[in-house]
């Protein structure tokens, strides 16, 4: 078994010796792009980086040779050197993440890999709870070894606003102040969000920002009044639904068009995300006209509109909006119809289903931390356990874009918390939005206590989940 997360297409073991990283090691490159993901692998490995496709023992040699086959990679390791070769510098990337896996063993080995799905994602709550720059870059570097390609930062909620806007400093100066439990707010600069984007992008993770409307606005409606038609105080609550802009005003479009304009100005990813969840103080005609305006306004920007599937109850979405299910694996109410309604639309569909995706719920009745709404608690093996296929039948593999982990941050202050929830079963969702099939469980289980040692190395917090049998060492 090859010990790696997700697990690859191919895996051939080969004979000999392993290769090892000694004085004489150095990462090689040749090829357009090549030069940043092995200056990264280099400076990861403490290697020397040099340029060139000259075979030689010890070395490390990555290159790009330009194709079609977006993110996928060759890997070859045998005693006297590595070979790393894809046709895009993303591929090139993964298999220096498939690489750092198997290192210090480096047992030869003969690897064909490819993502299955397009969008690999997770999502960080940081309007419940706010996590600096930092936290967020460390978020950052943890989900790309895994291969997520995407992070969805949830930027704005009742309990607070995160991002500044020009020409609204009260988003900020007002809407950032709070946050659940009366923790600290904050919030990013457009200058702090720029540095996130191009961090992200160098470990070839696209940042796709939302901006939750009509419901989950409190903060905004806090700051400007006039956007909801009242008054209004300070939330730092759990409870959603109570609050919503004014959908008939003009204002309201108003803003939202600076907002998406300024958003879309500092997002060079293809996405904005408008949220469109629990809107449940908007009446049901109130919320087909907003989302009718709402999306063409977003998309006037540029950009391919994202929201929760409630969003696709609307009927004049621009085409290519994609929604994003969070119902359960067995769909109810109208979560299916309004899922299958972005593909009638001619969009796509990402699967976040809450009873397994959502890492904010438990692994167990006594996880010190986390939530139990969707259907009870969430176990390391129902996270690795499901087929996006089988949840809305009607659904090709075509039809979806991706999958999403998302986790909210109602009763998790630090990215320890963060992290100690996420880990492992993101990377058990990472296989399945990666690998060509679901793995039984139990190949999976000894691949994550191998990959627990680079998130040891990483100082990461994860819970030791009972149903795997990990190495020895301390519960981070």
């Amino acid at each position: 078994m090859t010990l790696i997360v997700p697990a690859p297409v191919s895996s051939t073991p080969g004979l000999g010796a392993a290769f090892g990283l000694g004085p004489a090691t150095r990462v090689q490159f040749h090829g357009s792009g090549a030069e940043p993901v092995a200056r990264y692998l280099g400076n990861l490995l403490e290697l020397p980086v040099v340029e060139g496709d000259e075979a030689g023992s010890s070395v490390i040699q990555l290159t790009i040779t330009p194709g079609e086959r977006v993110g996928a990679y060759d890997l070859a390791i045998d005693v006297d050197a590595v070979t790393i070769s894809a046709d895009d510098p993303s591929g090139l990337f993964y298999g220096a993440q498939s690489l750092r896996q198997l290192l210090p063993e480096g047992l030869p080995v003969t690897i064909s890999d490819a993502p299955r799905f397009a969008y690999r994602g997770a999502m960080l709550d940081v309007a419940r709870h706010f996590f600096p720059v930092a936290d967020v870059k460390r978020y950052i570097d943890a989900i790309a070894q895994l291969k997520l390609n995407y992070l969805h930062l949830h930027l704005t909620d009742d309990q607070g606003w995160r991002l500044e806007i020009d020409g609204w400093p009260e988003l900020t100066a007002i809407g950032a102040s709070t946050a659940v439990n009366g923790d600290p707010g904050g919030f990013y600069t457009q200058a702090d969000y720029t540095e996130i984007v191009e961090y992200a992008a160098s470990r070839f993770v696209t940042i796709v920002p939302e901006i939750d409307v009509p419901g989950h606005t409190n903060a905004a409606l806090v700051a400007y009044p006039s956007l909801g038609g009242g008054s209004y105080e300070p939330y730092e609550g759990v409870e959603v639904g109570f609050s919503s802009l004014a959908i008939r005003s003009e204002e309201t479009y108003l803003f939202l068009d600076d907002v998406f304009r300024q958003v879309s100005a500092i997002t060079p990813g293809p996405y904005l995300h408008l949220g469109g969840d629990e809107s449940l103080s908007t009446t049901d005609e109130d919320f087909l006209y907003f989302a009718e305006r709402a999306a063409a306004l977003a998309a006037s920007h540029g950009k391919t509109v994202i929201g929760w599937h409630e969003l696709g109850r609307s009927r004049a979405l621009p085409r290519g909006t994609v929604g994003q299910y969070w119902g359960f694996t067995t769909p109810e109410d109208d979560s299916a119809a309004s899922t299958t309604s972005f593909v009638e639309q001619g969009g796509s569909v990402i699967f976040s289903p809450a009873d397994v995706a959502y890492l904010d719920m438990k692994y167990a009745d006594d996880s010190r931390v986390g939530v139990d709404w969707a259907r009870g608690v969430t176990s390391l093996e129902e996270a690795a356990s499901w087929d996006p296929l089988a949840i809305i039948p009607d659904l090709a593999e075509s039809h979806i874009l991706g999958l999403e982990a998302p986790i909210w941050t109602e009763t998790l202050p630090t990215i320890e918390d963060v992290e100690w929830l996420a880990f492992p079963r993101i990377a058990a969702i990472a296989e399945i939005a990666w690998s060509p099939r679901t793995a039984p469980f139990d190949e999976l289980a000894p691949r994550l206590a191998a990959f627990a040692r680079h998130l040891d190395a990483a100082g990461t917090h994860y819970f030791r989940a009972p149903e795997v049998d990990w190495l020895p060492t301390s519960d981070r």
